[in-house]
């Protein structure tokens, strides 16, 4: 009939109280940092770093736990924002300065997500690439 798995009790119930998400945050106390907010088409990745540009804290659509296409989605960028947010808090920050890069839909609702949330943000600037010529036109077709 096979071996019974057996579950010890005293070991089960002492991790069970702790926080994973708490036991993550760095100890490091910073009061101003800079957000950046990379939007694409499939996911929205948001990294969270000091005034030096040393990352602190970072998290996406697809980390908060959403796949396929609704990573893209303005919903899944605010639930990682949210997150990122109460970690931020913790550590005792209060001013951000926003760098947004990319075109997909979750870009503004992270940022409303951290003025709601009650950061000071100082100023938002778009580093979206564009190209000024773009590659080469293909050949006209020879029919």
């Amino acid at each position: 009939m096979g071996k019974k798995k057996v579950i010890n009790k005293s070991t089960a119930g002492a991790d069970a109280g702790k926080d994973a998400s708490a036991a993550k945050i760095p100890r490091k106390k910073i009061s101003s940092g800079i957000l950046f907010i990379n939007s694409t088409f499939n996911n929205t990745i948001i990294t969270l770093s000091d005034k030096d540009g040393n990352t602190v804290l970072s998290a996406s659509s697809g980390s908060v736990g959403f796949k396929g296409t609704k990573k893209s989605t303005p919903f899944a960028a605010s639930k990682a924002a949210e997150g990122m947010a109460e970690k931020a808090k913790m550590m005792g920050l209060s001013e951000l300065d926003v760098v947004v890069k990319g075109v997909g839909a979750g870009r503004e609702s992270a940022i409303r997500t951290f003025i709601s949330k009650g950061f000071d943000i100082k100023s938002i600037k778009d580093a979206t690439p564009i190209p000024h010529n773009g590659p080469r036109p293909p050949k006209p077709r020879r029919v």
